[in-house]
């Protein structure tokens, strides 16, 4: 094997031995993911039907249907059914009688039709090595995933290995795929019902599943399940697309065109290149408009840009040629299957911000101080925000609005939040619903919290800081990579907020993404201080408190909070002492949480509704390291 011969070569130089030995431990996991695969990889399944076209494939001369029936001792009609499709799908050519009394007979095809999928997955015949390879199954399908370095290539290979179907069985699917409307009995509503995707879904794998049995009756479980899945990802589904889905190690998905191969980014590796591409500009065109139907959106040459999202959550953006200059463009970016919780970000694993600041974040939350999570792209900015959301109290009324919902709220605050997205007008240009006339519209609806998904208007973010100005507490996101930065967005133009408006904003939180090494890290949080007055304009600055440092790989404290103390107490008459005190406690309980593997979003919202219920009770159990069960039960 390839890879004992690189051990061997490890084990005769005179390199550096700890590094040696670390490389030997990568290439012997290899070897042993190899091992493991052996035997369980190209799942090949054959029913009768492809045993009727090896018979007659193998027939120099004619046969007729009776006898076939006979080998394959099936009925004569079943048999009559089967070779008139796999006539009409070009796998071998029908007969008809001449005679009364003659039976219907087939004869080869020297050169049968080709079939081209939907999805082309080459095969890369160059020198590779695994990195890492493993098995995802997706509605019950096995899907062999194996990240390859190959020889060559500028990038990694994601390279994905889908069940073999023999030819005569895909041709009885098309047409089991051609009688669905006859077998499964849906609506067009129910379909385009994004909240009854799933019900739909299972509705159609079962129907499907009994219909194949009947069309195979010597099938197995196991392979008619796998057959019912892949005709759900073909009929309901994205295909191919469902499966990059579906792995959870990926968090955007890019369908650049028909010529280019899907490109996937994974949270290990980073970007890669896929062995999947697309058959045609079309096709892609396809799933663009699947998606957007569903959304109640549309895609067209007159509205060649779509913003919408999966059923799922996953937000997707389309964009047709000739706007995309290489083809169309379809591109998935994950919503996370399990929303990120604080508790996970102050893990050391992740290391995404530190238990201190977590701690006077919740502070800030709790007692309704108007933040602003700013950063880079995919910093992890809406991901932060939602952590945040698990603070606010349960007797609040919240309001967010998004372009695409991303958003999940622990369950304990579902029955006073009201989520809205906004619209796109429709082909005839009516009926846009914008984010300022939600954001309009909210304030009428008296919510004790505002959430915007993202400030990136001018009327939008003069809205959301009136709103802050008269009293509601608001949270947003925006694209800067400081708190400077962000400040300067607000104050120029095109956003250009009077510097009056931008005093109700009391912090800025920046997130940072490292893409060489795939982390994130809160890169610093800063209150907005409000100083003196100049001809009745505040003049303010930024006083910053926490700061990431890169050669250390933590956040540091550099300054005292001025503002946040000053407010905290003049609104609840709590002293410095005590404000210290109660984030000695926050912090406390963040550390039992992660102790104690308490980190599902549902359950971080839980111990945070007790602890507003009844402080002191939590802080004991925290403090005194007992059992997740004194508040669980």
């Amino acid at each position: 094997m390839e890879e004992l011969e690189k051990i061997e070569k490890l084990l005769e130089s005179k390199a550096d031995y700890e590094k040696d030995i670390e490389r030997i431990k990568e290439i012997i996991l290899s070897i042993k993911e190899k091992i493991k695969d052996t035997g369980k990889r190209k799942i090949v399944i054959r029913t009768t039907a492809d045993r009727l076209l090896e018979i007659v494939e193998k027939t120099s001369n004619r046969v007729d249907v009776e006898t076939l029936a006979k080998r394959l001792e099936l009925p004569e009609g079943k048999i009559v059914k089967w070779v008139r499709i796999l006539d009409k799908e070009g796998l071998l050519k029908v007969i008809q009688p001449k005679k009364p009394f003659e039976k219907i007979s087939v004869e080869p095809l020297v050169a049968k039709r080709k079939r081209y999928p939907r999805i082309i997955l080459t095969q890369i015949n160059k020198k590779k090595y695994t990195l890492e390879s493993y098995v995802i199954y997706v509605d019950k399908v096995p899907i062999y995933v194996s990240i390859c370095k190959v020889y060559g290539e500028f990038a990694p290979v994601y390279e994905i290995e889908l069940p073999t179907v023999g030819e005569a069985t895909k041709a009885i699917l098309s047409d089991i795929v051609e009688e669905l409307p006859e077998v499964v009995e849906l609506e067009a509503q129910e379909v385009l019902d994004i909240r009854r995707s799933a019900e739909v879904r299972r509705k159609f794998m079962t129907l499907v599943s009994d219909r194949i049995l009947r069309e195979f009756p010597e099938i197995s479980d196991e392979n008619r399940a796998i057959l019912a899945g892949m005709l759900l990802h073909d009929v309901l589904g994205l295909d191919v697309i469902e499966i990059l889905i579906a792995d959870d190690a990926l968090e955007e998905i890019i369908i650049n065109g028909s010529l280019q191969p899907i490109s996937v980014y994974h949270k290990k590796y980073g970007w890669l290149k896929t062995n999947a591409y697309v058959r045609d500009e079309e096709l892609i065109y396809s799933y663009a408009s699947q998606i957007g139907r569903k959304v109640r959106r549309q895609i067209s040459l007159m509205n060649p840009i779509m913003d919408a999202h999966l059923p799922s959550g996953d937000r997707v953006n389309a964009i047709l040629s000739p706007i995309s200059t290489f083809g169309n463009v379809l591109s998935i970016r994950k919503f996370a299957r399990n929303p990120w919780t604080i508790v996970q970000f102050i893990d050391p694993k992740l290391k995404t911000l530190s238990d201190e600041v977590a701690a006077f974040l919740w502070l800030c939350v709790q007692y309704e101080l108007n933040i602003l999570v700013a950063g880079g792209s995919a910093s992890g900015k809406t991901s932060l925000l939602n952590t945040l959301c698990a603070f606010i109290p349960p007797n609040n009324h919240i309001v967010s609005i998004e372009e695409v919902r991303e958003l999940n709220l622990p369950k304990y605050l579902h029955w006073n939040w009201t989520p809205l997205t906004s619209r796109a007008p429709g082909p005839e240009g009516k009926g846009e619903i914008t984010i300022y006339d939600l954001l309009i519209n909210s304030l009428r609806m008296r919510p004790d919290r505002i959430i915007l998904g993202e400030v990136r208007r001018a009327e939008e973010a003069r809205v959301l800081f009136e709103a802050a100005h008269t009293g509601h507490v608001v949270y947003s996101t925006m694209h800067a990579d400081t708190a400077y930065q962000a400040y300067r967005r607000l104050i120029n133009p095109p956003i250009n907020i009077p510097e009056m408006e931008i005093a109700s904003l009391h912090l800025v939180v920046v997130q940072y993404r490292d893409r060489k090494k795939g982390f994130r890290r809160t890169f610093e949080v800063s209150e907005v201080v409000t100083g003196e007055e100049v001809l009745e304009k505040p003049k303010l600055r930024l006083n910053i408190l926490y700061r990431w440092r890169p050669r250390t790989d933590k956040i540091e404290k550099i300054g005292s909070s001025v503002r946040v103390f000053e407010e905290i107490n003049m609104y609840t008459g709590m002293t410095e002492k005590e404000i210290l005190s109660d984030l000695s406690e926050k912090r406390a309980i963040l550390r039992w949480m992660l102790k104690n593997g308490i980190a599902n979003v549902d359950a971080v919202g839980r111990v945070v509704y007790e602890y507003y219920e009844d402080p002191e009770g939590v802080v004991e159990i925290a403090k005194r390291n007992k059992s997740p069960k004194e508040i669980f039960g």
